[in-house]
C-alpha cells in the first residue's frame, strides 16, 4: 500500500446540510469534528506506508475510525458499516453522502501496521495534544494511557463475532439437512435468540468481563454440538459439512476471546 498525504479535506456541503438537518441539535460526531477538528493528519502515519503500490485509505480516516469504534464497542465489519450509512460518521470523516467506504479488513491492516511500525501511542497523543491545545487537559498533570487498550478490545470483538458467525453459520447449514435431529439436540429456546441474527447485526458485550462470558458460553455450545457429532458414528456424514469443519477448527479460538 502506498500513501501520499492530502490535505484534510473540507466536509462536502451536502453532507454538512443532511447531518445538520437530521441533528439540529447536535450529536458526539458533529460536536467533535467542529469544536476539536479530526485529531490527525496522514504526515502521522507515514512511516507505516511506502510511496508506491495500490493507494491506502486515508490513515487519519482509519486513526479516527479506530476510536469512534472503540467507543461505541463496534466490530469491525459494524464500523465498516458505519461508516457506509452513518450521516454523523461520514460528518466526522469528511465523506460525502453517496460514499461506500472500504472492505472492513481496511481496519484489522491498519491496526496491524500501527502496532508493527510502533505507533500504536499517536492515537493517544495527537487527541491529548488536541485536548491540550483546547484547555481541556492541563499541561502539568501527567495523562496515563495506554492505546494497546483500544486496539485489543477491538480485536477481541472481532474474534468474537467470527466464532459467534462460524457458530450461526454450522447451526444454519445443519438445520438445513437434519432439521429434526437438530431439534431434538439443541438445549433450549436460548439458542435460538443466541444465533438467530447475524452477529455484525448485534452490539456485543461492552466489558471484558461480559466478553469473556459470551465467549465461554459460545465455546460450550460448540463444543456441546460438536461432540455429539463426533460421539455417533451414525452422523459422521454431518462432519463433513463445510461449515460444521470450520465450526470444529474454530472451537480453540474461544480462548483467546477470554
Amino acid at each position: 500500500m502506498s500513501l501520499h498525504p492530502q490535505k484534510i479535506a473540507d466536509i462536502p456541503p451536502e453532507t454538512i446540510r443532511v447531518a445538520q438537518a437530521a441533528f439540529p441539535k447536535g450529536n458526539i460526531y458533529l460536536k467533535m469534528r467542529d469544536e476539536l477538528g479530526v485529531f490527525y493528519d496522514d504526515d502521522c502515519f507515514s512511516t507505516l506506508f511506502s510511496l508506491q503500490g495500490q493507494p491506502a485509505f486515508a490513515p487519519w480516516r482509519l486513526a479516527l475510525i479506530t476510536i469512534m469504534q472503540f467507543v461505541e464497542g463496534l466490530t469491525d465489519r459494524q464500523a465498516a458499516d458505519a461508516v457506509r450509512g452513518r450521516l454523523d460518521w461520514k460528518y466526522a470523516l469528511s465523506l460525502e453522502l453517496t460514499d461506500s467506504g472500504k472492505n472492513f479488513s481496511v481496519l484489522s491492516e491498519f491496526r496491524t501496521r500501527l502496532i508493527e511500525g510502533g505507533l500504536e501511542q499517536k492515537l493517544f497523543e495527537q487527541m491529548l495534544s488536541v485536548f491540550k491545545e483546547k484547555g481541556l487537559l492541563k499541561s502539568p498533570q501527567k495523562q496515563r494511557t495506554d492505546s494497546t487498550h483500544i486496539l485489543a478490545a477491538i480485536r477481541v470483538l472481532g474474534r468474537l463475532e467470527n466464532i459467534g458467525e462460524t457458530l450461526r453459520c454450522a447451526l444454519n447449514s445443519l438445520a438445513a439437512v437434519a432439521p429434526d435431529w437438530l431439534k431434538q439436540v439443541v438445549p433450549d429456546d436460548d439458542w435460538y435468540s443466541r444465533y438467530g441474527q447475524r452477529f455484525q447485526e448485534s452490539r456485543l458485550p461492552a466489558s471484558k468481563k461480559e466478553r469473556s462470558q459470551l465467549a465461554v458460553m459460545m465455546g460450550n455450545d460448540g463444543s456441546y454440538l460438536l461432540d455429539i457429532i463426533w460421539s455417533n458414528s451414525e452422523l459422521e456424514w454431518l462432519r463433513h459439512l463445510e461449515s460444521v469443519e470450520m465450526g470444529a477448527t474454530s472451537m480453540d479460538s474461544t480462548i483467546l476471546c477470554r
